[in-house]
């Protein structure tokens, strides 16, 4: 399969012409800001970034639109810290504008995103962004106030979570070092734009960190694929994954290659389309209370192996499609064609972490620097059981409730930590 054409396909399918993407296309911001007004909040990193930014504003002003305030707002802290949001959410308020262009990776475009929606509601139901965390309640309150939200629009520029894609947002406390999710399609932005050679400006470890993220949300979404999604997930899967087993090392040897820049940047735009198929599960859920340690995609990749032998009853389809891609790419040894049940979970998860390895990921928890067991298992435990991330525990291929929490996820943390297989329990 020529996994760039199809992803190309895939993608456009999808998104139809609310997505310009690809090499090249990052002059088309303005044209595109400027069918929803003369004003714009143009929200960015203005240090590493800078040149990103500039060109946006450029555009901008080629097109007629107005930076209100007269500059660029500074985005948002890695995780999108609540703080950030509230910050956003007073421009928003103060200077009106027609739409909100993000330029940033999944942090800022999230926190963008729960700004406008904040500042849209915050007078009527709440100012706390507590209050939208969960799935569906934004569009509630939309309904139920007839207030609208300030048009985002989404100007990627780190192959990693496909927050310009989808109706998630991660909003970080950062005292209690822990993640919560808006889940909601009222949020989604109006339009995206993903110029590809963008991420070449991006530093390799974040690249890496969005490679690992496609893997978790392709992987994650197809494992607990029912019915009618089972088959699109399925397609998704082994483009995204094909993209990255394929191309992830070619940018580690030339960090300035562009196709595999683009192979990577449609890899993780195909994990923003599995999240809207379908849900993330363990993996995402245990990342949650990682935040103040390690990216978002590493976290969701180290979990993933491990989570893997808890599904492996439930998911032996997947794991047979998923391990011919790390078996064709030298990373299983075994024939996985005659394995079945744990065993072959065992080795499709051995492979995994082979491939992991073989990029400079971490593939325990130990191996994260500022890891505490004392802290993060815990702190993990209790995440799983907090009403507000429920949904994650209920796409389990597996399922879980708070209840079996203690018991059998536990097992799967402490394998994370040990690097130990055996450690975990099945239901």
């Amino acid at each position: 399969m020529d996994y760039i054409a199809r992803s190309y396909e895939l993608l456009k399918e999808w998104k139809k012409d609310a997505y310009t993407f690809g090499v090249g296309c990052l002059d088309k911001v303005g044209g595109i800001a400027a069918g929803y007004g003369k004003k714009a909040l143009l929200v960015s990193n203005t240090t590493y970034m800078k040149a990103v930014a500039d060109e946006v504003a450029a555009s901008l002003a080629a097109a007629g639109v107005e930076l209100v305030g007269g500059k660029i707002a500074p985005d948002a802290k890695p995780n999108a810290p609540r703080e950030d949001v509230y910050r956003l959410t007073t421009y928003v308020l103060q200077f009106k504008p027609d739409c909100i262009v993000a330029v940033g990776g999944g942090s800022t475009i999230d926190a963008c995103k729960a700004a406008s929606m904040l500042a849209s509601l915050g007078s009527v139901v709440s100012p706390e962004v507590d209050e939208y965390f969960g799935t569906g309640k934004v569009t509630e309150y939309i309904k139920a106030t007839g207030k609208k939200m300030t048009p985002v629009v989404a100007v990627e520029t780190s192959a990693s979570s496909g927050a310009h894609l989808t109706k998630y947002s991660n909003i970080t406390d950062p005292v209690a070092g822990q993640k919560k999710l808006i889940v909601d399609p009222a949020i989604i932005p109006e339009h995206s734009i993903f110029d590809y050679k963008v991420t070449c400006s991006m530093p390799l470890s974040v690249t890496i960190d969005g490679a690992l993220d496609a893997i978790a949300h392709t992987f994650e979404v197809f494992c607990g694929a029912k019915g009618d999604a089972y088959d699109k997930a399925k397609e998704i899967a082994e483009c995204a994954i094909g993209l990255v087993t394929t191309y992830a090392k070619d940018i580690i040897k030339n960090p300035g290659d562009i196709k595999a820049r683009e192979a990577i940047g449609l890899a993780t735009d195909l994990g923003g389309y599995a999240i809207m198929v379908g849900g993330t599960s363990g993996p995402h859920l245990t990342s949650f209370s990682l935040v103040d340690i390690v990216g978002h995609g590493t976290a969701c990749g180290l979990m993933n192996p491990y989570y893997m032998v808890f599904y492996s009853k439930a998911i032996q389809n997947q794991l047979k499609v998923v391990g011919k891609i790390f078996k064709d790419h030298g990373y299983i040894k075994e024939d996985i064609s005659k394995l079945e049940g744990r065993a072959l979970a065992l080795a499709v998860a051995s492979g995994m972490i082979a491939f992991e390895k073989s990029i400079g990921a971490p593939t325990t928890l130990s191996d994260i620097k500022g890891f505490k067991k004392e802290v993060h298992v815990p702190r993990a435990l209790k995440a799983a059981k907090d009403p507000d991330l429920k949904m994650k525990l209920q796409n389990m291929p597996v399922a879980m409730t708070a209840d079996d929490v203690d018991e059998f996820m536990a097992p799967i943390l402490e394998a994370a930590v040990t690097g130990d297989l055996s450690l975990i329990k099945e239901m």
